[in-house]
């Protein structure tokens, strides 16, 4: 049951990615949000490579993937973040702040191995982001006025990416923590479906909204 419950998170999470790169080549915008997606790709980055240096095992194939997936959902936005960012902010800080974002995740990925260890520090960063994630999707939401570099697919495949986890660190594992973040992540994830779902049977009604 283990191993089932890491491949539907690992084949979720890759659904994730692959759809994060399309939606923001064809959006010409990045489908992660910034923080979370620094985050997402410090975790992998560290973890990829200890999965090479230790033996590659299930979770160590898809760390790989993820990681490299995200290096071209990081290329999206630099290339097209400036864009989402108000006129004051030139390129130069545009870059100044993607950098200072880049460091920061890498040092709180190490932050958290030194604190907790390898093995503890990989599921609570994992899930602490996770729940970051889940809340900054429903603010790009908000932001963007709607589904622009987001899609269903995405929402979907993150709480099903999020909730096999879950269960096998949480419940299996007996981590109350975990298993509560991972329910608050549900929680989020569910309403952000929510949002998706209702802007895309409704598209003119976030426009009538706005115009009251």
């Amino acid at each position: 049951m283990i191993l089932f419950l890491t491949i539907v998170s690992g084949l979720a999470w890759t659904v994730v990615y692959v759809d994060a790169i399309r939606i923001g080549f064809r959006d010409k915008s990045y489908a992660i949000p910034a923080a979370a997606l620094g985050l997402n790709f410090a975790w992998e980055a560290v973890y990829a490579s200890r999965s090479v240096a230790t033996g590659i095992s299930v979770q160590g194939i898809f760390n790989i993937a993820w990681g490299l997936a995200d290096v071209v959902i990081v290329y999206t936005f630099l290339k097209f973040g400036r864009s989402e960012l108000p006129p004051w902010v030139t390129r130069r800080l545009f870059v100044g702040w993607a950098l200072l974002l880049g460091v920061t995740s890498f040092a709180v990925q190490l932050l958290f191995v030194v604190e907790f260890g390898w093995e503890d520090a990989a599921r609570y960063a994992a899930f602490l982001q996770n729940l970051l994630m889940s809340g900054l999707f429903i603010a790009m939401f908000a932001a963007r006025d709607g589904m622009r570099g987001q899609s269903v697919l995405i929402g979907v495949a993150k709480w099903i990416g999020t909730l096999a986890p879950t269960i096998v660190f949480g419940w299996f594992g007996n981590s109350t923590l975990i298993l509560g973040v991972g329910a608050l992540c549900s929680v989020f994830d569910l309403a952000y479906i929510g949002l998706l779902w209702w802007a895309r049977s409704k598209p003119g009604s976030l426009a009538s909204t706005a115009a009251r």
